[in-house]
């Protein structure tokens, strides 16, 4: 398949990329500046200068494609209104893509307990799967929660605090539970969502097992350690 992977210089986004094209298709990775593009282990693989917010940068981009990963967020940047830069910016992306053809968008977000009281961060995240799926073609969400591995930003914040600050004051989060998964089961559920057969839209929740608090995944870590 013609596969783009936007965010590939984030931490799953390169590591997809390699993924996909070691299993033989034919990927683009989407990137703002191509100059500033990250090394990436397959030589086959191409890189697009497109940016999301600035919508006649993107068909370039989506012509031809297949399939487009969509892994994009606003908060690696100014945190002041990011809730509106990824509205736009998925609005943007849903449009170009139907425009172009895409079969399918895969979008990785966040894992929540429904009705449950949610940051900021993970509301912007099901608002951005609710623009995909009104806008653009047939949409694969994945929900999960946090990704363990080294260069996940939640487990490097868990890694920082553990052997950084022997005692600390707890704030609210810390007693917030999640389903922590392997970064190498998130990029196995990405892959597989590239030609799983839908009919529509379709929304998997792919937290792990274990439902621990952030509390205990310091303590596991600091034990571990």
């Amino acid at each position: 398949m013609k596969v783009l992977v936007t965010g590939a210089s984030g931490y799953i986004g390169g590591q997809l990329a390699d993924k996909l094209s070691a299993a033989g298709h034919d990927v683009t990775c989407m990137v703002r500046n191509a100059a500033r593009a990250p090394q990436l282990h397959s030589p086959q693989i191409k890189f697009v200068e497109a940016d999301a917010l600035q919508a006649e940068t993107l068909p370039p981009a989506l012509n031809g494609i297949d399939v487009a990963y969509y892994l994009i967020h606003s908060m690696s940047g100014r945190v002041e209104g990011f809730e509106e830069r990824d509205r736009q910016a998925a609005h943007n992306f849903a449009v170009a893509a139907k425009h172009c053809g895409v079969r399918r968008v895969i979008y990785l977000g966040g894992l929540a307990a429904t009705g449950a009281t949610v940051s900021a961060h993970l509301k912007s995240r099901h608002e951005t799967g609710a623009v995909l799926r009104k806008f653009g073609p047939p949409l694969v969400e994945l929900r999960a929660g946090i990704i363990v591995g080294n260069g996940s930003t939640s487990f490097e914040i868990i890694r920082c605090l553990t052997e950084r600050l022997p005692v600390m004051i707890c704030p609210r989060w810390v007693g917030v539970e999640t389903q922590p998964i392997a970064i190498e089961d998130v990029l196995a559920y990405l892959v597989a969502a590239l030609d799983i057969e839908l009919d529509g839209n379709a929304v998997f929740e792919i937290g792990g097992s274990d439902q621990v608090s952030y509390e205990q995944l310091m303590r596991e870590y600091a034990h571990q350690m």
